[in-house]
């Protein structure tokens, strides 16, 4: 008798079974237990999916299979399916995904994206597409100049849909909708629902099956969360301070703007840290060298904004820092979700400053539900009841320099500390992985339960 919790059992053909277990995926997750015979019966699907959950598995394993048994030929320039993301990075991912799992099938896909040459895409969409990924302004390029047609369309899916709207690519995603059959599959994927999603849903799908795999706007459950209480000045040395003396690895680090991205990246640089930038405003040949540089442990750290993290999928990232609070709070979601993913634990640290980031802390932690825990670093946080002002004046010796301020939670085992014998610390063994995603575009933990965690300081190093 099959086992109900294997991919067998949801009804994937044998050359989507084979290409999973190559790539070492053995147990579906529950966004793809519940998405994928969704979208294998022909409907409409919404689904509340969060980032690490799976969901790329759950819509691009189905749409093989489907676009495998209707056995249509596929003409040039007339996609049978589109898939559309908020960025550059995300749709390079997902293409990435999708050749992973159609790799023994007779199908074809493609990426189109902003920051590189629209005349080498045109070049390759020459050749017959099944599946095309596409951010809304690339792909509105190509419409316009005769490279492609939505005609064939038979299934869309609107990937990461808040942040698409939340990028204000509404009127670029009903002029493309548009383009296509009226009779088509519709798939929405959202880690958040608002009103506009919301609108955007009902105008989209016809019946649709719900499928919800979290409570809403909840962070993940292996992710460790606390913050620090710190001057605006005091952030940079207290994050080199931490990186250095903890020994992290492998951090991603997330900066409120641009400008702020590249002045961090520098600074740690200066500091003899490996650093680099990653944002909009940087070449797409620059994007995907820092990207597969630190995801190939040659650099330390990466500083993103928060579009240029959307399609970072990093197996096991140790650890996040929010170098600032983000604005939306929902964000902060996002954010944390890069860590703890596929079975992994993972760490989640905010350096806040409580002259001006405290209405940000309040509405994080209102929708998370939860306080999140306060960590004292002597010599470098304040108590929030205090402004910076107040603070008392502290030794002026480099963070390097500085004696007795070991993290006070420090393991020789932990997956952030270097083994004697070993110039990168060492990692924690692997789970098997569930099988998940990783020109005009825009723009090591316990689980924190819902009653929350105790929200007193902890020590980070010396009191005294």
């Amino acid at each position: 008798m099959q086992s109900e919790n294997t991919f067998a059992a949801l009804g994937l053909a044998e050359p989507l079974l084979r290409a999973l277990t190559d790539a070492g995926y053995t147990t579906p997750t529950p966004i793809q237990t519940k998405g994928i015979p969704a979208v294998l019966a022909g409907g409409d699907l919404l689904a509340a999916a969060q980032t690490g959950t799976g969901k790329t598995a759950s819509f691009a394993l189905p749409i093989l299979h489907r676009l495998m048994e209707t056995a249509q030929r596929t003409r040039t320039g007339r996609p049978r399916a589109l898939i559309l993301t908020p960025t550059r990075e995300l749709a390079a991912q997902v293409d990435e995904s999708v050749r992973t799992y159609g790799q023994h099938l007779p199908l074809r896909s493609f990426a189109v994206y902003g920051g590189v040459s629209v005349f080498g895409q045109s070049k390759a969409l020459r050749r017959p597409v099944d599946i095309l990924v596409a951010t809304p302004g690339r792909l509105l390029d190509h419409i316009s100049q005769g490279n492609l047609s939505l005609s064939d369309i038979e299934i869309l899916v609107l990937d990461e849909a808040d942040r698409m709207l939340d990028m204000g690519f509404i009127r670029d995603i009903r002029k493309i909708m548009d383009k296509m059959p009226a009779k088509r599959q519709n798939l929405l994927f959202s880690a958040t629902f608002n009103d506009d999603i919301r609108g955007l849903a009902n105008s989209l799908l016809t019946n649709p099956v719900s499928v919800d795999v979290a409570p809403r706007n909840t962070t993940a459950e292996r992710v460790d969360q606390s913050l620090m209480m710190v001057p605006q000045s005091g952030k940079r040395d207290l994050l080199i301070h931490l990186i250095q003396e903890q020994q992290w690895f492998q951090v991603l680090v997330f900066s409120r703007t641009k400008h702020g991205a590249d002045r961090l990246s520098e600074q740690l640089t200066r500091a003899g840290i490996p650093t680099a930038a990653l944002h909009g405003n940087k070449a797409q040949n620059a994007r995907t060298r820092a990207l597969d540089q630190f995801k190939r442990g040659k650099l330390q750290v990466l500083v993103a904004t928060d579009i240029a993290a959307r399609g970072i999928d990093v197996d096991s990232l140790p650890m996040v820092v929010n170098f600032e609070l983000p604005n939306v709070p929902e964000d902060y979601v996002h954010r944390i979700g890069r860590t703890g993913r596929a079975g992994a634990e993972g760490k989640a640290v905010s350096l806040v400053c409580p002259d001006n980031e405290m209405k940000q802390l309040r509405a994080i932690e209102r929708v998370i539900n939860a306080p999140i825990e306060r960590i004292v670093v002597a010599g470098f946080t304040v108590d929030e009841t205090r402004t910076s002002r107040q603070r008392p004046p502290r030794d002026a010796k480099a963070p390097s320099q500085r004696n007795g301020h070991r993290h006070g939670r420090a393991n020789p085992d932990s997956q952030n500390t270097r083994n004697a014998d070993s110039k990168r610390p060492a990692h924690p063994q692997r789970a098997p992985r569930d099988a998940q995603g990783q020109g005009r575009d825009k723009p090591a933990g316990r689980s924190l339960g819902a009653q929350g965690r105790d929200a007193r300081p902890r020590r980070f190093g010396n009191s005294d």
